[in-house]
């Protein structure tokens, strides 16, 4: 029995020793390898829709029909979905007229400021494109849940919004790679995107 403590503290000590001698190798930080699709664009053009614009093939457009729970204002209103990064670009479209211009542009900046609590930054840039559309572009840095927001509007008839979105905790080093391969994507369809029966 006394042979017995003796030795299992004696194994433990030698064990020690040993272990003590490997060389150690840290292991560099990693991140899942994402395989991004090549760049190319379809025409979104339904009918009776107010607007036209280019979308990514590796995405597909789908009808919103509910708002919180409740129905959306109108028919127009899409999702842009992208399956194979978890993300989505909600498009609401609203009249001018059945809404104030400035209570809809006033909307788009509260909605880009709601996130300023985990934001460290909110820039925005004027829109004007070689088709004549105006609008805002919103950058905004930090873990927030959409870190590319934008609208459209011509001033008298139409307003849209789009704001990008993934089904994942929001998180600014992990996305940023998605975030900035999609941001090309939304800044062509900004540059393409047309209203119909001007």
């Amino acid at each position: 029995m006394l042979m017995r403590f003796l030795i299992l503290p004696g194994v433990f000590f030698i064990s020690l020793i040993f272990s003590c001698n490997s060389p150690y190798t840290p292991k560099p930080k990693g991140y899942f390898k994402i395989d991004f699709p090549e760049k190319k664009y379809q025409l979104f053009n339904q009918p009776g829709y107010p607007y036209t614009f280019e979308y990514p093939v590796y995405a597909n457009v789908v009808k919103d029909s509910t708002f919180f729970g409740g129905a959306t204002e109108n028919p127009w209103w899409i999702n842009i979905n992208f399956p194979q990064f978890n993300g989505r670009i909600y498009v609401s479209y609203k009249e001018i007229g059945k809404n104030s211009l400035d209570k809809l542009v006033n909307d788009a900046f509260t909605m880009s400021n709601k996130h300023s609590s985990k934001a460290y930054s909110i820039d925005d840039s004027l829109i004007l494109t070689e088709h004549k559309i105006t609008g805002r572009f919103f950058k905004i840095g930090g873990d927030v849940a959409t870190a590319n927001q934008f609208f459209l509007t011509d001033s008298v008839k139409h307003f849209l919004r789009g704001a990008l979105y993934f089904d994942a905790t929001p998180n600014e080093d992990s996305l940023s790679i998605v975030n900035h391969f999609l941001l090309e994507d939304m800044r062509h369809l900004i540059n393409t995107f047309q209203w119909k029966n001007q």
